[in-house]
């Protein structure tokens, strides 16, 4: 399985608003699954729901690197490289790395 190359250069941030996809929200769209940006804390929606905004930021902005925010999920995607991410880490410290 391919490893992401983009991780270690990132420093997490924090979601930049609400539960809720930042362009779905608005115009009263519905979602599936909510992915948050390691670098910028944008929330968009995943690759089943309708609008897909978490990949479409990704092209926008080349970001790399996203996280579920769904509770209970500690894992990520590398766009670039196509790399799934177990942020489980040592004792769920969220560190993980790249599996």
């Amino acid at each position: 399985m391919p490893a992401c190359s983009h991780l270690e250069r990132i420093t997490p941030v924090a979601a930049a608003g609400p539960a809720e996809c930042t362009e779905c929200a608005p115009a009263g769209d519905t979602w599936v699954h909510l992915r948050r940006c390691l670098s910028c804390g944008h929330v968009g929606c995943c690759d089943s729901s309708p609008g897909r905004h978490a990949a479409r930021h990704f092209r926008a902005t080349g970001h790399p690197v996203v996280v579920s925010h769904e509770p209970e999920e500690s894992w990520g995607w590398c766009f670039p490289d196509r790399a799934f991410l177990d942020l489980t880490g040592p004792a769920g410290s969220g560190e993980g790395t790249p599996r």
